[in-house]
This record gives C-alpha cells, structure tokens and sequence, in this order.
C-alpha cells in the first residue's frame, strides 16, 4: 500500500491544473480548521478541492499539497491502519517537507471507517492544513460532533445553483437587458427539468435521464445499501420512487406505511422512517416540517417532501410538464436551504410553502407557477398575510412564472416576482 500511495502523491504533483469552474463558496485556503466539505455525490466537491488547489499552487511549491481519492480501486480495500503510510510515503519522498506547511486534501473520506481518528491525530501533531469531502451527512456530522469537535469548520455543497449554472452557460446576467433576460428564461426552462449537475448540462433529455439514474443508482447501492446492510431492496427502490414522484408534496409516513404493508412489504414503521433518514443522509432528499413550538407536534405531522436536484424527478415522472408548480417549488427550497437549515412550513387556515430562518432575517415564501385565476392569487395572498401576521413581519413573497407586482395591505408588503428574478438576487 505504500507504493501505491507514492505512486499517487507523485502523480498527482506531476500533473497539470485541472480547469474547473469557480463556485459560489467562500471557502478559506489558510484557517486554523479542518475544512470539511460534504453533499450528494457528484455535486462538485471534487471540483472545489482542485480549484482550491489551483490557487494555493500559486503561492506554494506543488510539492507541498497532496491529494488522495478514497474511491481509487488501486486503494482497494483500504482500512484505517493504511492511513498512516500518507504521511509516512510522502515524507519518504520529500524528507524536508516535515519542516514545512504541507496541504492535505482527502477526498470521499467517508470510505475508510474511523478515519477521523487519523484525521484528529495529524491535525493535533503535524504542521498541515487538512480539507476532507465526504458525501454522507450523517456519518461525517456524527463523526465531526465525537473527534472533531471545535477542529472543523463545515460547508454544505449542492449541485449547481440557477446562478452558478447560467455562469456555466456562459449567460450573462443583466436584468435590465431583454437579450440578457430572453437568455435567462430560456435557460431556466431546461434548469428547470433537467436541474444542476454538472454532467447532465448540454446534454439531450434521454442521456440526461441515464446520468441522473446512474447517480441514483449509485448513491441508493454504495452509500445507503452498502453501508447499511439494507436487504429490503425492493421497499428502498418503491419508496424511492413514491419520494422523488411526489416532491414538493406532504407525506405522511405512517399512511405511507400501512399503503405499503397493503401491497405486501414486510415492514415496521420504523422501516419507513429509517429509509427516508437514510436518503437524507445521502443528501438526495430533504424533509420539511410544519412550523410549531413544540417538537412533538411537528412530528405528529405531516412533512413535505424536497429533492437534492430537479432532475431526480424526470428519472421516474414522464409527465413532468404537468407539474410545474413542484419544480417551482422545489428550486425554491434549494435557493432556501443553501442558506439555511432552518425551513418549515407553515398552516393555519391557509397554507404557506416556506417559513425560513435565516442569520439575519426571516422569510416567507409561497410559490404558485400561475396565479392568473383569482381565487389562486387571493389565496397565495392569504395565505400570506395570515402568516405575516403570525410571525410580524412586514413582508412576503410570491414566487410565479412572470408576474411582478408589489402588493401592499395596510403596512405589509407582497413581493409577487418571477422565478428566475428570485433565484438570482
């Protein structure tokens, strides 16, 4: 193993830059951290690695950064005990690096179990600054909250944004230009449906179909079935398609397990539960629950069902088209929870989509792709203001296709603004 690991650090150093598109994180290159990035698979951690170390090349000897990919089968099967010969292979190299600054970048950490007692041993003994992907929340927040506590700053990182995507497109953002905005909706359509891997952008709907699929395939056989043991296949495979078929929707999963008991699945209730835990873990779907101040009534709830990327969606839903409000929606939540985790929705005689808490602000949002039909719009509005009124705030949005207007009632005020005005300011 500690040949294959000179061979990596070696080729790594020799080779060229990889051009990557810069990504909207503001992700520190010297911090007294560990700098931990985690996400779906495929989302970009990678990319972000090798950009970071395209700029630190800048200012350091290539020599002194090295990059490891766990998933690299010539590592296979890799156990804690291996961990120390990167260390130990690379000084053999370069005997007077131990005197100096060395950049560690480790990438899919999560492969080797109990890595972070490797990790918290070089960070306390050893001049490094060390940047870990990992692509499982549970396994690194669990990890990082035991070993790592107070030595790790963490960064959330999703597939690209509407923003970071017309940035890809090369599409010029300017809101006051017609060519500009003809550009930008024109790409929100296809955002839209076929969401924001990188993989998938440019490509026509079938292939983009077959590379989302493979993700999932990927995601729900390595990082869930796998790690888990999970032998009820069948269950995790229908529920995964019952999720993604119906995002932007309430879910009961008590109904959900007695309509799946009905077809025949041996199951308990905490199956369900556990499963769905398990694709948020993964980072492929996220539960939002109703707005209450007590835990136990949230629970007893219903939550809503968001997916990772819009183009999960379109792996099992044909008839996409037909649910455009759910992608509005869903896109609106992404926006949401690349800010915050703190989102809800919110019901008392009428519904609203989202009530955020954000660092400096509280927001609500309803998303109605249409609102031509006045009963729609009125009780979008409602909705609203009943909320506002709930949590004294002055001002609500309304997220449509093309609508914008400023409603004011008394001294609130409802923003009512296309999508890809609000996914971009």
């Amino acid at each position: 193993m500690r040949e294959v690991f000179k061979k990596l650090i070696t080729d790594f150093i020799e080779s060229s830059p990889k051009s990557v598109l810069s990504r909207d994180y503001d992700i520190p290159l010297n911090s007294k951290k560990i700098v931990s990035l985690i996400g779906v698979r495929r989302s970009g951690k990678s990319s972000i690695l090798f950009d970071i170390i395209n700029t630190i090349r800048l200012s350091v000897p290539k020599e002194n950064i090295i990059y490891i990919n766990f998933e690299d089968d010539r590592l296979y099967p890799l156990e804690l005990a291996h961990l120390d010969m990167i260390l130990e292979s690379y000084y053999e190299l370069y005997p007077t690096k131990r005197d100096e600054k060395v950049y560690l970048f480790l990438d899919e950490i999560q492969a080797v179990s109990n890595w972070e007692l490797y990790i918290r041993r070089i960070y306390d003994t050893l001049n490094l600054q060390i940047f870990i992907t990992g692509s499982s929340a549970k396994l690194l927040s669990s990890e990082i909250a035991t070993s790592l506590r107070g030595r790790t700053i963490t960064y959330e990182i999703f597939p690209f944004s509407f923003k970071e995507y017309l940035k890809f497109q090369g599409i010029e953002v300017n809101l006051n230009s017609s060519k500009s905005l003809s550009f930008i909706k024109n790409a929100l359509s296809t955002y839209l449906k076929d969401g924001g891997f990188a993989e998938t952008i440019g490509e026509d709907s079938t292939i983009s179909r077959k590379i989302l699929s493979d993700y999932l395939e990927l995601i729900v056989y390595k990082d869930i079935v796998e790690r888990y043991n999970i032998s009820n296949r069948s269950l995790l495979k229908v529920l995964n398609k019952y999720c993604f078929t119906n995002i932007a929707t309430l879910v009961s999963f008590n109904k959900l397990y007695n309509e799946f008991k009905s077809l025949g699945y041996k199951l308990s209730k905490d199956t369900i539960f556990q499963y769905v835990s398990y694709l948020e873990d993964a980072y492929t779907l996220f539960t939002v629950p109703i707005y209450r101040n007590s835990i136990k009534e949230e629970q007893r709830n219903p939550k809503k069902v968001y997916a990772i990327d819009n183009g999960f969606k379109k792996i099992y839903d044909y008839a996409i088209d037909k649910d455009m409000g759910k992608l509005y929606e869903n896109l609106v939540f992404l926006h949401l929870r690349a800010k915050t985790k703190s989102i809800y929705y919110f019901k008392e005689k009428q519904e609203v989509d989202f009530y955020a808490k954000l660092d400096d602000k509280e927001v609500l949002v309803n998303v109605s792709y249409k609102i031509d039909d006045e009963k729609t719009k009125q009780r979008e509005i409602n909705g609203l203001i009943e909320a506002m009124e709930y949590f004294k705030l002055d001002i609500g949005y309304l997220i449509t296709e093309d609508v914008e207007i400023v409603i004011e009632i008394g001294d609130k005020k409802i923003f009512v603004m296309p999508l890809y005005k609000y996914l971009l300011i």
